[in-house]
């Protein structure tokens, strides 16, 4: 028996708030199809796991699912050829805690093509405490690169999982980060990350002009609604705008004007479905870029028992950094 986190649908009103509970009981009857079986070790909690754990819509789309968009351990059983009994593995995204069964668990069962092995120079817990979260913030790097974006660069949600991690990276690449939060209390943090300059994002958060003076060459922004709008509003010619999250909304009002008159590249990054090319990508650059001591110092580790209750928090804005889940405590 192994125990996981269950997400259970209201049986009369799918659009009714779900049953969340720790379930203690299960065993391999209710793995999934896949071809790798693997013995989790750690998961990670990312805003849509915080979704998921506080029952509302949006996240899992099957009426009985375990939770947790990422996993991470060790390969129990395989038929896949490209990986063996006591390989460390990981898997982000691909539909976890969607419509497979998803990392707040003890065992899982995926196809082999979602797996990516852990590269070598990281252990286990830095791979959860990078997650989707860390994944997504390379992903959206890359293609600040590809579009040419050097010097200043803006992250949005900072202080967040995605804000935390990119900040980090791109400040060890060289580039100068202005950090937007609105938690005076976590200054201090974002400035050990690597940030530069900090801002309240009250500034970002009113409605914008059509152009606003040009103050970064690129940013990244997990936030959505009017921040990435002023975002966009406020990027220099030729940046490229990444958008990864939408915690404040997931509208955008905008004009074409910073396309067509500045040349400005809006680029959306989705981890979920990212090609296996990119993901071994990201991951290598993971290894060779991110400083795992600073890594090391934003993340802190809760219990499988703990998990749901921490839902709350990360939708309320009140987590720092990474928040790594051991299954096993």
């Amino acid at each position: 028996m192994w125990r996981g986190i269950e997400v259970i649908a209201h049986e009369s009103d799918r659009k009714a708030p779900a049953r969340v509970e720790l379930s203690e009981q299960l065993d391999d009857s209710v793995l999934m199809e896949g071809n790798v079986t693997i013995d989790i070790e750690f998961s990670s909690l990312n805003y849509k796991d915080g979704i998921a754990l506080t029952g509302r819509p949006g996240i899992v789309r099957e009426p009985r699912l375990i939770a947790g968009i990422d996993l991470v351990g060790v390969v129990s059983e395989t038929t896949d050829d490209r990986y063996s009994v006591g390989q460390r593995v990981l898997v982000n995204g691909c539909g976890l805690s969607e419509t497979h069964h998803g990392g707040f668990a003890e065992r899982a069962r995926v196809p082999g093509d979602w797996v990516i092995p852990v590269p070598e120079e990281i252990s286990n817990k830095q791979a959860a405490a990078i997650g989707t979260a860390g994944f997504t913030a390379m992903l959206s790097v890359l293609a600040l690169e590809r579009g040419g974006v050097t010097g200043d660069v803006l992250v949005t949600g900072a202080a967040g999982g995605v804000g935390s991690i990119a900040i980090a990276l791109l400040s060890r690449r060289g580039f100068r980060v202005t950090a937007s939060t609105g938690r005076e209390s976590e200054h201090d943090y974002l400035r050990q990350l690597g940030a530069t300059t900090i801002i309240d994002r009250a500034e970002l958060s009113a409605e914008p002009r059509a152009l606003m003076k040009q103050r970064w060459n690129g940013a990244i922004d997990a936030v959505g609604g009017t921040t990435l709008a002023s975002a966009i509003a406020a990027t220099q010619y030729g940046g490229t705008v990444t958008a990864c999250g939408n915690a404040q909304s997931s509208d955008l009002h905008t004009s074409v004007m910073p396309f067509i008159l500045r040349g400005v590249s809006l680029v959306g990054i989705n981890s979920v479905f990212t090609p296996r090319e990119r993901r071994l990508e990201a991951w290598s650059r993971l290894e060779r870029d991110l400083d795992l001591g600073i890594l090391e110092d934003a993340t802190s580790v809760i219990g499988l028992s703990e998990t749901i209750a921490a839902g709350d928090d990360i939708i309320a804005g009140r987590t720092r950094g990474r928040t790594v889940v051991d299954v096993h405590a």
